[in-house]
């Protein structure tokens, strides 16, 4: 008979080296994530019978878990771009609670900017052109393109400014000044965003994530292994998936992201309402999509997403609702799929780990509840984790 359901919780998250790294592979990075995890949970590598991982080859996660030593009798390489880690730590979670798995390690690395920068691979900002995409490619649908359509839509339909969509990009920015380990802190203006480069309208280049190298690891164990971890134990309280489309012409409306469904269900799982948040990692390949997300996880009204970004609410230091708190995607490191960087970000806000950048209380802890919702494709899927200490 499998064991009675079990809770679940983070005991271990680390990053790799991040940012601009030249001299190694995606699997180094893989291996530096995963060292890092093991040790800050304090246990060994023999104890993980789980393992998660895309993006590195055809046999992902076998190819990983040969580089790292490990047979895991439970796998999984869900593919469904940035929100994929959100969707692996809730099925991880579902696999330990049911007694698959006991010790699931969530573990990624990509040198997705140095590829580019040494020429060993060209980026196709179209995905490809087969299947589905092969009828939009042609009319220039390039996945910046996606973005900015639906960001002009909300624009028309809900009077969003392109300042508020900037405010987003600022705040980013004003938190990855707190963090040493973000690759851009020095701040930035409106009044920046608004006169750099355009990219595709209505972006300009400040709106647009970065590109870098990096690497992040998430270790996920049963109840029982807590006691003998060093670290104080992040609860997964609850999760949600959503899968929307893929064709554009399949969207059945461009203001509305899959988080109001992954959302929803997490929150309805863990048994909190948003209101009870009191900080957010949310996936930021462009300002708009922290905007609309915010929107549909449920922290202010449709239509009221540009309002909600103003006057600093989304800033570690004085704001109301501390989003992004390491600098997101659009300062901190966006190394091709960035979800697990939020699920480690959350889980150090939450400990009070998190430095000069750390979340604090009135009474001067740390908060005590934290989301983590990534974004796959052009809102074509979402992942939302609920976290709890």
């Amino acid at each position: 008979m499998p064991p009675s359901r079990r809770k679940v919780a983070i005991t271990g998250v680390a990053l790799s080296e991040c940012g601009r790294v030249d001299d190694t592979s995606p699997y180094a990075l893989h291996a530096q994530a995963a060292r890092g995890a093991l040790a800050d949970a304090g246990l060994d590598r023999s104890l993980i019978d789980g393992l998660a991982s895309t993006g590195t080859g055809l046999l992902a996660p076998a190819e990983v878990a040969e580089y790292l030593g490990l047979r895991p009798t439970w796998v999984d390489s869900t593919s469904v771009g940035g929100s994929t880690w959100e969707v692996m730590a809730a099925h991880a979670a579902d696999a330990i609670a049911a007694g698959h798995a006991n010790a699931v390690l969530l573990v990624y690395g990509s040198t997705a900017r140095a590829d580019i920068r040494a020429g060993r691979r060209t980026g196709t900002l179209s995905f490809g052109a087969r299947g589905p995409l092969q009828f939009e490619v042609p009319y220039g649908h390039t996945l910046i393109a996606k973005y900015a359509m639906a960001a002009r839509r909300h624009m028309i339909e809900h009077g969003t400014t392109i300042e508020q969509l900037a405010e987003v990009a600022v705040q980013a920015r004003a938190n990855a000044a707190l963090n040493p380990e973000a690759m851009f802190r020095d701040p930035i203006t409106v009044d920046d965003v608004l006169s750099g480069e355009m990219i595709a309208d209505p972006f300009t280049k400040l709106h647009c994530c970065i590109r870098s190298d990096g690497g992040a690891a998430v270790l996920l164990v049963a109840e029982e292994y807590v006691r003998d971890c060093r670290t104080a134990p992040v609860w997964v309280l609850g999760t949600g998936e959503h899968v929307s489309h893929v064709s554009m012409s399949e969207w059945p409306d461009f203001t509305v992201s899959p988080a109001a469904v992954s959302g929803r269900l997490a929150f309805e799982r863990a048994g909190v309402r948003p209101e009870e948040i009191e900080l957010a990692e949310i996936y930021d390949a462009f300002t708009y999509m922290t905007l609309v997300t915010l929107e549909d996880l449920g922290f202010c009204a449709k239509g009221e997403g540009g309002s909600f970004v103003e006057k600093g609410r989304l800033k570690v230091e004085g704001g109301e609702l501390p989003v992004n708190t390491d600098g997101g995607g659009l300062s901190a490191q966006h190394p091709g799929m960035r979800g697990l960087f939020l699920l480690v970000e959350a889980v150090r806000q939450l400990r009070g780990e998190a430095g000069a950048r750390q979340v604090r209380r009135r009474d001067g802890s740390a908060p005590g509840l934290a989301v983590a919702s990534g974004t796959g494709g052009w809102f074509c899927s979402s992942g939302t984790v609920v976290l709890g200490r």
